[in-house]
Protein backbone atom coordinates (compact mmCIF):
# COMPACT_ATOMS: atom_id res chain seq x y z
CA UNK A 1 0.00 0.00 0.00
CA UNK A 2 1.67 3.58 -1.26
CA UNK A 3 2.26 6.41 1.56
CA UNK A 4 0.55 3.56 4.70
CA UNK A 5 0.95 5.86 7.69
CA UNK A 6 2.77 3.47 10.47
CA UNK A 7 2.56 6.30 12.92
CA UNK A 8 0.34 9.20 13.78
CA UNK A 9 0.45 12.24 16.32
CA UNK A 10 -1.83 14.65 17.00
CA UNK A 11 -1.99 17.74 19.12
CA UNK A 12 0.58 15.69 21.38
CA UNK A 13 1.31 17.80 24.75
CA UNK A 14 3.23 16.70 27.43
CA UNK A 15 4.65 18.89 30.70
CA UNK A 16 6.95 17.76 33.41
CA UNK A 17 6.06 20.20 36.28
CA UNK A 18 5.31 23.82 35.11
CA UNK A 19 7.79 22.84 32.07
CA UNK A 20 5.75 22.13 28.90
CA UNK A 21 7.83 20.23 26.66
CA UNK A 22 5.35 19.35 23.96
CA UNK A 23 2.93 21.86 22.91
CA UNK A 24 0.92 20.16 20.46
CA UNK A 25 3.41 18.04 17.90
CA UNK A 26 2.04 16.70 14.67
CA UNK A 27 3.73 14.34 13.02
CA UNK A 28 3.59 10.79 10.74
CA UNK A 29 5.85 8.48 9.64
CA UNK A 30 4.57 6.28 6.02
CA UNK A 31 5.88 2.23 6.47
CA UNK A 32 9.53 2.26 5.21
CA UNK A 33 9.92 5.70 5.87
CA UNK A 34 13.35 6.86 7.63
CA UNK A 35 12.36 9.99 9.93
CA UNK A 36 14.80 12.58 11.63
CA UNK A 37 13.76 14.48 14.26
CA UNK A 38 15.79 17.75 15.21
CA UNK A 39 16.15 20.31 18.01
CA UNK A 40 18.07 21.71 20.38
CA UNK A 41 18.61 19.91 23.77
CA UNK A 42 15.68 19.94 25.61
CA UNK A 43 13.14 20.37 23.01
CA UNK A 44 11.60 17.17 23.57
CA UNK A 45 12.81 15.16 20.77
CA UNK A 46 13.36 12.31 23.22
CA UNK A 47 10.11 13.04 25.03
CA UNK A 48 8.35 12.32 21.28
CA UNK A 49 9.58 9.00 21.03
CA UNK A 50 8.93 8.01 24.67
CA UNK A 51 5.40 8.38 24.45
CA UNK A 52 4.76 6.48 21.12
CA UNK A 53 5.74 3.23 23.33
CA UNK A 54 3.96 4.15 26.32
CA UNK A 55 7.71 5.01 28.30
CA UNK A 56 6.01 8.60 29.04
CA UNK A 57 2.69 9.02 29.57
CA UNK A 58 1.18 11.71 27.18
CA UNK A 59 -0.80 14.48 28.68
CA UNK A 60 -3.35 15.11 25.92
CA UNK A 61 -3.27 13.73 22.12
CA UNK A 62 -3.81 11.04 20.29
CA UNK A 63 -0.60 8.76 19.49
CA UNK A 64 -1.68 5.39 16.49
CA UNK A 65 1.17 2.91 15.82
CA UNK A 66 0.22 0.85 13.05
CA UNK A 67 -3.72 2.03 13.12
CA UNK A 68 -4.02 1.73 16.78
CA UNK A 69 -4.86 4.40 19.14
CA UNK A 70 -1.91 3.73 21.92
CA UNK A 71 -3.07 6.35 24.58
CA UNK A 72 -5.73 4.63 26.57
CA UNK A 73 -4.30 0.90 26.22
CA UNK A 74 -3.89 -1.07 29.18
CA UNK A 75 -0.48 -2.42 29.55
CA UNK A 76 -1.16 -6.02 28.24
CA UNK A 77 -2.40 -4.38 24.68
CA UNK A 78 0.22 -1.80 24.84
CA UNK A 79 2.61 -4.93 25.11
CA UNK A 80 1.37 -6.34 21.61
CA UNK A 81 2.24 -3.05 19.79
CA UNK A 82 5.99 -2.62 21.80
CA UNK A 83 7.10 -6.11 20.47
CA UNK A 84 6.74 -4.46 17.36
CA UNK A 85 8.22 -1.88 18.11
CA UNK A 86 12.32 -1.74 18.82
CA UNK A 87 13.69 1.35 20.45
CA UNK A 88 17.68 2.03 20.48
CA UNK A 89 18.72 4.00 23.83
CA UNK A 90 21.20 7.14 23.67
CA UNK A 91 24.17 4.23 25.48
CA UNK A 92 23.10 1.34 24.27
CA UNK A 93 21.54 0.88 27.82
CA UNK A 94 23.18 -2.13 28.15
CA UNK A 95 22.66 -4.37 31.43
CA UNK A 96 26.64 -4.42 32.96
CA UNK A 97 26.33 -7.11 34.67
CA UNK A 98 25.86 -9.88 31.49
CA UNK A 99 28.13 -10.88 29.01
CA UNK A 100 27.01 -9.64 25.18
CA UNK A 101 25.52 -13.31 24.92
CA UNK A 102 23.32 -12.88 27.72
CA UNK A 103 21.88 -9.35 27.48
CA UNK A 104 20.84 -10.29 23.69
CA UNK A 105 18.92 -13.66 25.16
CA UNK A 106 17.61 -11.99 27.89
CA UNK A 107 15.96 -9.43 25.14
CA UNK A 108 14.42 -12.60 23.11
CA UNK A 109 13.10 -14.28 26.31
CA UNK A 110 11.18 -11.83 27.43
CA UNK A 111 9.53 -11.04 24.22
CA UNK A 112 9.33 -14.48 22.03
CA UNK A 113 8.34 -17.78 24.90
CA UNK A 114 8.87 -21.26 23.88
CA UNK A 115 11.97 -20.69 21.82
CA UNK A 116 14.46 -23.30 22.15
CA UNK A 117 18.10 -23.13 23.26
CA UNK A 118 19.23 -23.92 19.41
CA UNK A 119 16.95 -20.74 18.14
CA UNK A 120 17.95 -17.97 20.63
CA UNK A 121 22.10 -19.05 20.18
CA UNK A 122 21.21 -19.01 16.11
CA UNK A 123 19.10 -15.09 16.47
CA UNK A 124 22.14 -13.81 18.68
CA UNK A 125 24.13 -14.74 16.54
CA UNK A 126 22.50 -13.56 13.35
CA UNK A 127 21.91 -10.17 15.29
CA UNK A 128 25.30 -9.70 16.31
CA UNK A 129 26.66 -10.75 12.59
CA UNK A 130 23.91 -7.84 11.58
CA UNK A 131 26.30 -5.29 13.44
CA UNK A 132 29.63 -6.80 12.56
CA UNK A 133 30.57 -8.23 16.36
CA UNK A 134 29.77 -11.99 16.27
CA UNK A 135 33.18 -12.00 18.01
CA UNK A 136 32.01 -10.07 20.75
CA UNK A 137 29.48 -12.75 22.12
CA UNK A 138 31.14 -13.42 25.57
CA UNK A 139 32.37 -9.91 25.92
CA UNK A 140 31.47 -7.71 28.64
CA UNK A 141 29.51 -4.46 28.34
CA UNK A 142 32.80 -2.80 29.99
CA UNK A 143 35.63 -4.17 27.81
CA UNK A 144 33.82 -2.52 24.87
CA UNK A 145 33.97 0.67 23.04
CA UNK A 146 31.31 3.46 22.67
CA UNK A 147 30.76 2.65 19.14
CA UNK A 148 30.75 -1.07 19.78
CA UNK A 149 28.03 -0.59 22.53
CA UNK A 150 25.73 1.38 20.75
CA UNK A 151 26.49 -1.90 18.07
CA UNK A 152 25.41 -4.29 20.55
CA UNK A 153 22.54 -2.29 21.21
CA UNK A 154 20.89 -1.98 17.52
CA UNK A 155 21.44 -5.82 18.21
CA UNK A 156 19.76 -6.04 20.59
CA UNK A 157 16.93 -3.96 19.13
CA UNK A 158 16.86 -6.29 15.97
CA UNK A 159 16.94 -9.44 17.60
CA UNK A 160 13.15 -9.16 18.38
CA UNK A 161 12.54 -8.36 14.30
CA UNK A 162 11.00 -4.77 15.16
CA UNK A 163 8.95 -3.04 12.06
CA UNK A 164 9.52 0.14 13.77
CA UNK A 165 12.73 1.25 14.98
CA UNK A 166 13.16 4.25 17.56
CA UNK A 167 16.63 5.67 17.65
CA UNK A 168 17.60 7.67 20.50
CA UNK A 169 20.88 9.72 19.81
CA UNK A 170 22.29 6.83 17.83
CA UNK A 171 25.50 8.64 16.72
CA UNK A 172 25.87 10.52 20.33
CA UNK A 173 29.53 10.55 22.19
CA UNK A 174 31.10 8.90 19.03
CA UNK A 175 33.90 9.89 16.66
CA UNK A 176 33.23 11.20 13.33
CA UNK A 177 34.32 7.63 11.76
CA UNK A 178 32.32 5.31 13.96
CA UNK A 179 29.17 7.98 13.24
CA UNK A 180 29.59 7.53 10.21
CA UNK A 181 29.53 3.72 10.58
CA UNK A 182 26.66 4.17 12.71
CA UNK A 183 24.80 6.20 10.38
CA UNK A 184 25.53 3.30 7.57
CA UNK A 185 24.45 0.46 9.75
CA UNK A 186 21.26 2.35 9.98
CA UNK A 187 20.58 2.28 6.39
CA UNK A 188 21.40 -1.30 5.70
CA UNK A 189 19.05 -2.38 8.77
CA UNK A 190 16.58 -0.24 7.07
CA UNK A 191 17.45 -1.67 3.80
CA UNK A 192 17.33 -5.04 4.73
CA UNK A 193 14.67 -5.20 7.47
CA UNK A 194 12.33 -2.95 5.70
CA UNK A 195 11.93 -1.19 9.06
CA UNK A 196 10.21 2.51 9.26
CA UNK A 197 12.84 4.40 11.85
CA UNK A 198 12.22 7.76 13.58
CA UNK A 199 15.64 8.39 14.33
CA UNK A 200 16.65 11.45 17.26
CA UNK A 201 19.29 13.34 16.57
CA UNK A 202 21.98 16.11 16.91
CA UNK A 203 24.65 14.89 14.48
CA UNK A 204 23.62 16.91 10.97
CA UNK A 205 26.00 14.45 8.93
CA UNK A 206 23.76 11.18 10.48
CA UNK A 207 20.26 13.25 9.63
CA UNK A 208 21.81 14.14 5.80
CA UNK A 209 22.78 10.08 5.62
CA UNK A 210 19.53 8.31 7.10
CA UNK A 211 16.66 10.46 6.86
CA UNK A 212 13.96 10.46 3.80
CA UNK A 213 12.51 13.52 5.67
CA UNK A 214 13.25 16.08 8.61
CA UNK A 215 11.69 17.60 11.18
CA UNK A 216 12.33 20.51 13.36
CA UNK A 217 11.43 21.24 16.89
CA UNK A 218 10.76 23.91 18.47
CA UNK A 219 9.23 25.42 21.37
CA UNK A 220 7.25 22.51 21.53
CA UNK A 221 6.01 22.18 18.27
CA UNK A 222 7.44 21.23 14.88
CA UNK A 223 8.37 24.22 13.39
CA UNK A 224 9.61 23.22 9.98
CA UNK A 225 10.02 19.92 8.01
CA UNK A 226 11.62 18.99 4.68
CA UNK A 227 14.41 17.25 3.05
CA UNK A 228 17.80 17.94 4.23
CA UNK A 229 18.36 19.62 0.73
CA UNK A 230 15.25 21.82 1.54
CA UNK A 231 15.57 22.54 5.19
CA UNK A 232 19.53 23.52 4.41
CA UNK A 233 18.51 26.30 1.41
CA UNK A 234 15.25 27.83 4.48
CA UNK A 235 14.94 31.32 4.42
CA UNK A 236 14.18 30.91 7.68
CA UNK A 237 17.77 31.65 9.64
CA UNK A 238 16.94 29.40 12.63
CA UNK A 239 16.39 26.51 10.71
CA UNK A 240 19.62 27.44 8.72
CA UNK A 241 21.41 27.57 12.06
CA UNK A 242 21.28 23.60 12.12
CA UNK A 243 23.22 23.89 8.70
CA UNK A 244 26.00 25.36 9.59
Amino acid sequence: MPNETIISIKNLWKSFGKNDVLKGVNLTVNKGEDLVILGRSGSGKSVTIKCLVGLVEADKGKIAVFGTDITNLKNEELNKIRVRVGFMFQNGALYDSMSVRQNLAFTLKHHTKDLSDEEIEKKIIEALENVGLKEAIDTMPAELSGGMRKRIGLARTLIINPEIILYDEPTSGLDTITSREISELILSVQKKYKTTSIIITHDMACAKMTGNRIMILKDGVINAEGTYDELEKSEDEWVRSFFI
